[in-house]
């Protein structure tokens, strides 16, 4: 990916070096709750919901981590923001396009744990969204573990994907999908509102797509190979893989992102498309035809 060229974000913040403490009576629990969580497939835009009934202290303070800040690190850094600013000045554009105005969202990298609009939260979930303080967050560590554990791609692209579907949740939340889906949490079965979810989910895969369409246009930033490595992504982490790898077996009335095969249709369809007008019909269409 071609993407040394753009522009940083001023919209990141990186806290790596500043690591909240783990909260006593109840800030385990809750680590464990939210690890689990994540690797049984579970919304990471459910943070709020997890962690309703654990009490999760306050003031437990902050250690910095001593020493220079590594050449690696510094890379990150600067990938994670370019990645934002491609993805600020897509989405600025497409808001124009049906007359809104783009209200860009922040993001934060952190190790192990982090503080949140949405709780206190381990890298356990893996990256996440919270709607409650609009932000983005990322242990960019996650990807190694992408690569060496769930199968997936470590290439530049395929991280921009995955921060294309975190912005994408934000995209829903400024466009009303995501208070439209939290509003039948409190009037469906579990397994019927896991369906929404899922919607949700291959709603912002959909739109990591739609933002690889335009932002191909605006920048010419995709390489040879970087497509196919957020295939082999969005492949990794559909529900019916990670469930197999848990547990040796799928329960499809579980899924809460959607499958392998799902995942990568609906981004792929984005990237060829760029029609935000899907967006609409992928809430409206039978389940079945997703």
């Amino acid at each position: 990916m071609d993407w040394e060229k753009g522009e940083e974000s001023s919209n990141l913040e990186d806290r790596r070096r500043v690591r909240p403490k783990a909260a006593v009576g109840g800030g385990l629990g809750l680590l464990a709750i939210l690890a689990i969580g994540y690797f049984l497939g579970v919304d990471p835009n459910q943070l709020g919901q997890l962690m309703e009934g654990v009490q999760v202290g306050q003031g437990g303070g902050s250690t910095e981590v001593q020493g220079p800040v590594t050449p690696e690190e510094e890379r990150s850094r600067r990938f994670a923001a370019t990645i934002l600013g491609f993805t600020e000045k897509v989405w600025e554009q497409q808001f124009q396009t049906i007359g809104q105005q783009y209200k860009a969202p922040r993001m934060v990298l952190f190790t192990e744990r982090v503080q949140t609009g949405c709780g206190l939260a381990p890298a356990a979930v893996g990256p996440f969204y919270c709607p409650a303080d609009q932000t983005v967050y990322l242990d960019p560590s996650f990807f190694d573990e992408l690569q060496q554990k769930l199968g997936g791609s470590a290439a530049d692209f395929s991280q921009a994907y995955v921060i294309a579907h975190e912005v994408g949740h934000h995209v829903q939340n400024l466009l009303g999908y995501s208070d439209l889906v939290d509003q039948k949490r409190q009037t469906m079965p579990e397994a019927e509102f896991n369906r929404w979810s899922v919607r949700l989910e291959l709603q912002a895969d959909y739109l990591a797509g739609v933002w690889t369409h335009y932002g191909q246009q605006q920048f010419n930033f995709i390489e040879q190979g970087d497509v196919e490595s957020a295939i082999q992504s969005a492949n990794a982490i559909g529900d019916d893989r990670l469930q197999k790898r848990a547990g040796g077996f799928s329960s499809p009335e579980k899924y809460t992102h959607g499958t392998s095969a799902q995942r990568v249709k609906w981004f792929l369809q984005g990237f060829k498309t760029g029609d935000m007008r899907m967006l609409k019909r992928m809430f409206e269409m039978p389940y079945e035809d997703l």
